[in-house]
């Protein structure tokens, strides 16, 4: 099993950016209570409606707007588990995933590749998914492979399944994907219960966890509402991942883009918490600020890097293993 050393712990060694004091980590979270409280999210599922109002959330069933009680969003924030247990094909690949217990996985979701053969620039292909599978699998570096590319050479509407069919038998670590929408996430457990001996056995030692991502601003659509539920109902860990950019679907401004993002993630994590207590949840990001020049995200630029060291912060602040992009 790998448990990779600890960063932001007062110890002899590690490396942190803290980017907030523990009085400013508070108020982006007061912040964010009020929002949620005020304006709410879009939940575009009704089942998810359902569970929430079930739950305690206030349901406008007309506008599709969830409206959460303060005790709503800090039952599920301690209801989650800090730290989740992700299991290689390999146990010797199986790693821990904890507050400030840093571990590293390839970039995801690539469209186009150069041929390693012919030097083209082409659209990625299933065979390219197997690939990046054992690629990432011989790299002692890299903890969990996350779906590198996507099968383009295939019908979009089974995109996902052939992509699980491709990663899965290629590497022997723990895999993330998005899985596309509930249908094709609750075939794709049939897959892995497959490959583990069943699905019982496939809970006991979950090989692949699943991501999706909300529509910022405030949104989260019928297919992540989807993906967040059958993960929970299944014992598989699901990593909430917002994208918000600031000065585009976000505040220009890294603090209130920080407050929609944080929203975002934790009306998932609600969600997830009231489909099954306890279950398996992971606080992500990929959220940068908007190239005003090409109105596209900047990736790798520095308010990237201090985006995502303020929300592996916050992550810390409700004791959740967190995903971020690097800077």
């Amino acid at each position: 099993m790998i448990r990779n050393l600890f960063a932001g712990k007062i110890q002899s060694g590690g490396l942190s950016l803290n980017i907030f004091s523990r009085d400013e980590l508070e108020q982006i979270h007061s912040a964010t209570l009020e929002v949620l409280h005020r304006t709410g999210l879009h939940i575009g599922d009704k089942e998810a409606r359902e569970i929430l109002a079930a739950g305690g959330a206030i349901v406008d069933e007309n506008t599709g707007t969830v409206k959460f009680p303060p005790y709503l969003v800090e039952d599920a924030i301690r209801s989650a588990p800090s730290k989740v247990f992700l299991a290689g094909r390999n146990p010797k690949n199986d790693f821990i995933a904890e507050s400030n217990r840093v571990g590293f996985t390839n970039f995801g979701e690539g469209v186009f590749v150069i041929d390693p053969y012919t030097g083209e620039r082409r659209e990625t292909t299933k065979q390219d998914v197997a690939d990046t599978a054992r690629l990432v699998d011989g790299l002692d570096q890299i903890d969990v492979y996350e779906r590198a590319v996507g099968a383009s050479d295939v019908p979009g509407g089974s995109m996902q399944l052939h992509n699980a069919e491709a990663w899965l038998p290629n590497t022997s670590k723990h895999g993330f994907m998005g899985t596309g929408n509930g249908y094709l996430t609750k075939k794709i457990f049939k897959m892995a219960a497959a490959v583990t001996g069943g699905e019982d056995k496939l809970r006991e030692r979950p090989i692949l966890s699943t991501i999706t991502c909300p529509i910022s601003p405030l949104q989260l659509v019928g297919d992540t509402c989807e993906i967040i539920m059958e993960s929970a109902r299944a014992g598989i860990m699901v990593n909430v991942l917002s994208m918000a950019m600031a000065g585009g679907s976000s505040p220009v401004t890294l603090a209130g883009t920080l407050v929609d993002h944080n929203a975002e993630v934790l009306g998932g994590l609600i969600l997830n918490q009231l489909t099954c207590k306890g279950a398996p949840f992971m606080y992500g990001s990929s959220t940068t600020a908007m190239d005003l020049r090409f109105a596209a995200a900047s990736v790798g630029c520095p308010e990237c890097a201090l985006i995502n060291a303020a929300v592996a912060q916050m992550a810390r602040y409700y004791l959740l293993p967190s995903w971020v992009a690097g800077g």
